[in-house]
């Protein structure tokens, strides 16, 4: 796969200099880069890597002064970050499964499978299963009863769909994730010490140890058009209603969303964020690493929640919120500078006491 810079440039609708026939054949950082490699040098610092590699061509900010780092050719875009995603869409090698459906591959008779699918080395495809066309569903798959998956969808290796999952158009689940497994709900015969603590926040009035039975997961999960799925997230199946995640909205690795939680669009969900059952999350949220969601709150439109924080009750549309308990960030920043200032506040008191308090006539 190469491609010469005038048709990347082309591609991305960026502009190309130089020699705009020079043809490429991967992407480097700067100070790897080969004469056949297009150097990401995106900003300054990452160009100043340049004369460590042997790069001709690169893809650089607008502005820079291509030719004064050595370059035969650069390709210029208003904003790289942005022309990263169309630059490695077109050098993405895929993951060389080849076409058609394998041999190895069990598909039950009423299966429903569209123009162009291929199915991968030992993947199972259940009754009634609709995959639409384009679909690639990698080795070893399970796509449960009654499930359906839109076009072009990508299934990476080993994920698990369970039955009656509803996927949208253009979907990518990612290796080992579980969409639909059941959803963690017991309850006991009689009122458990847990729901005494809910109602009094600290007393577990006279409940005695029960055992747990389960609550069935009748719902199941639908994810809209252009999700995204990382390696090993789960997303359970609700107990009544579907758990839903809205269109374009992305998902990281290990991320785990529980039954009955409804995900608007656009949002992003990053790496170990936990989000508790019956949460509503709203559109263009964004909760960075380790954050945690308690059960049965809302968190608004355009909310931003820094790593690791945990969110304990609503958060309005629009708020930015850090810490434990999640709080407005600069709040919480503030905080955290007092809280370091301690040590010192701690011994100018004892100075003073010492001073005020000190045995003997005074002055």
């Amino acid at each position: 796969m190469s491609y010469t810079i005038d048709e990347i440039a082309r591609a991305l609708g960026a502009t190309a200099h130089g020699a705009v026939d020079l043809r490429v054949t991967r992407l480097a950082e700067p100070g790897d880069a080969g004469a056949d490699d297009l150097a990401l040098a995106t900003k300054p610092e990452y160009a100043a890597a340049l004369p460590e590699g042997r790069a001709r061509a690169a893809l650089v900010w607008e502005g820079a002064d291509w030719q004064a780092m050595g370059l035969e050719a650069a390709i210029i875009a208003p904003r790289p970050r942005y022309a990263m995603s169309g630059l490695t869409r077109m050098m993405d090698l895929g993951e060389g499964w080849g076409d058609g459906i394998h041999p190895t591959a069990v598909i039950h008779d009423t299966a429903e499978m569209g123009e162009g699918v291929h199915v991968g080395p030992l993947a199972v495809i259940g009754a009634r299963a609709r995959i639409a066309a384009g679909c690639r569903v990698g080795p070893q798959v399970f796509i449960g009863a009654d499930a359906e998956i839109g076009p072009d969808g990508l299934i990476r290796e080993g994920a698990r769909i369970a039955a009656r999952v509803r996927i949208g158009a253009r979907v990518i689940i990612n290796p080992g994730a579980v969409i639909g497994g059941d959803g963690f709900s017991f309850v006991t015969p009689e009122k458990s010490g847990v729901e005494s603590v809910r109602e009094t926040l600290g007393d577990q009035g006279d409940a005695a140890a029960q055992s747990y039975v389960r609550i069935h997961s009748l719902g199941s999960v639908r994810l809209g058009d252009d999700v995204e799925v990382g390696a090993n997230a789960a997303i359970d199946r609700g107990t009544i209603r579907d758990t839903v995640i809205g269109d374009r909205t992305k998902i990281d690795t290990l991320v785990m969303v529980a039954h009955n939680v409804v995900v608007g669009t656009d949002t992003l969900l990053c790496g170990l964020v936990g989000v508790a059952g019956s949460s509503r999350i709203g559109n263009n949220v964004v909760l960075a690493g380790q954050v945690g969601v308690g059960d049965n709150l809302f968190v608004g439109d355009n909310v931003i929640a820094g790593g690791g924080t945990k969110i304990l009750s609503n958060v309005p549309a629009g708020r930015v919120v850090l810490g434990y308990p999640a709080m407005k960030m600069d709040a919480h920043i503030n905080m955290y500078k007092h809280m370091r200032r301690l040590g010192r506040l701690v011994t100018d008191v004892a100075q003073l006491k010492k001073s005020v308090f000190k045995d003997g006539p005074s002055d």
